[in-house]
């Protein structure tokens, strides 16, 4: 399946959605750029996920591992706090829209609808969230077993 001109939208709204949340968070230079490129990639590959496996528990998890592994990555590059690139990064997944029909649910009365959007967004905020720990567990595992092989050959 092909992209077509929604999800190019979507990928560039991505873009500049972290770009904003970067100068919102004082973030400056060439790391506002950075920023907005982790949100726009991680963006795109939740969107090409849903090609192939139409499921968005999953494509939030990869899409949130991947903005966290990039932050790691970049945070080490550029020696900045990881925080600099996943906070604005991150902004394109924050379940907005489920969060506002929940309380637009719950505040009409409609329970029914009001607990399924409910559980539906606390499960995207989940899958989210383990996306992140996830992504940031491995990297930091990979990382040390990278020093302690430096190390090793160097005591060798």
């Amino acid at each position: 399946m092909m992209m077509d001109m929604h999800d190019v939208i979507q990928i560039i709204a991505a873009y500049f959605t972290s770009v904003s949340f970067a100068l919102l968070y004082n973030i400056r230079g060439n790391a506002v750029n950075l920023a907005g490129i982790g949100g726009m990639v991680s963006w795109a590959l939740y969107l090409g996920i849903g090609y192939f496996y139409p499921n968005e528990i999953v494509q939030y998890f990869f899409a949130a591992a991947l903005v966290t592994w990039y932050s790691e990555f970049m945070a080490r590059k550029l020696k900045m706090p990881a925080v600099v690139f996943l906070s604005p990064g991150i902004i394109p997944f924050v379940p907005g829209r489920g969060l506002y029909y929940t309380m637009s649910y719950a505040l009409n009365g409609e329970m029914t609808l009001f607990s399924e959007m409910g559980i539906e967004t606390v499960t995207i905020a989940v899958s989210i969230a383990a996306g992140i720990m996830a992504a940031a567990a491995i990297y930091r595992i990979v990382r040390g077993i990278e020093r302690f092989n430096k190390r090793k050959k160097r005591t060798a």
